[in-house]
């Protein structure tokens, strides 16, 4: 997984995975702007509604302004990991494709293209995955708060093992038919419960959260193809 990792890196300004970098930092930017501004919208008029029926004046419109301003840091910072992931899964099979060029010819020329929608559904599915579970799972988060550190250790585990999962099929969804994707992830836990953690572990560190679903989609050829070496 290191060296892995340390490949993955060498090959980030490579131009295939630097456009991919670039068009999916711009969708992901566009889209929390898109929830922004809706969600701006939605104060403003919440805001109106509290003015004519409480008689707040100017302070509704600066409540509103700053409701809006602490939603949306709060949806960057629950929401990102899931958004971005999302978005790269749709342009995965570049990041793929370029790293087995490089690296796999034989496989990258035995590999199927992904099509358009099956990267989108992969996407959306990753998405509505990490948002269902760790709602889900809210409640036991909750009750590991009076552990100290319970509640970092089972958000860390639960989206390390669904990271996994979403990185290795953006991989696998290349070399084999959907039908033997289960029979591949059962048989596949640890290494990937491995790459997602590590794919986690990006995501926490500023700056670098910007990069980690490029270099996790990367990563992620080199344990795959590694992993089928073994």
């Amino acid at each position: 997984m290191i060296q892995g990792l340390l490949l993955a890196l060498g090959q980030l300004f490579d131009r295939p995975i630097l456009l991919v970098l670039v068009k999916s930092l711009a969708l992901t930017l566009l889209l929390f702007l898109g929830f922004g501004f809706g969600l701006w919208v939605a104060m403003d008029r919440l805001a109106g509604f509290a003015n004519e029926w409480m008689g707040l004046g100017s302070k509704a419109g600066m409540l509103a302004d700053a409701a809006a301003l602490l939603l949306l840091a709060l949806g960057w910072w629950l929401l990102f990991r899931a958004v971005a992931v999302a978005v790269v899964g749709i342009f995965a099979d570049e990041v793929v494709a370029a790293v087995e060029a490089k690296h796999y010819p034989q496989a990258h020329a035995a590999a199927r293209d992904v099509p358009l929608g099956r990267s989108i559904t992969m996407g959306v599915g990753s998405a509505a995955r990490t948002i269902g579970f760790n709602l889900l799972l809210s409640p036991l988060y909750l009750m590991l708060l009076v552990t100290g550190v319970g509640t970092a250790f089972a958000f860390f585990a639960v989206n390390a093992w669904l990271l996994g999962r979403d990185l290795g099929d953006m991989v696998a969804a290349r070399h084999m038919p959907y039908a033997q994707l289960a029979d591949w992830r059962r048989g596949t836990r640890l290494r990937r419960f491995g790459l997602g953690a590590i794919g986690t572990g990006l995501f926490l560190v500023p700056l670098v959260n910007l990069v980690a679903p490029v270099l996790g989609a990367a990563l992620a050829t080199h344990a795959f193809h590694r992993g089928r070496r073994t």
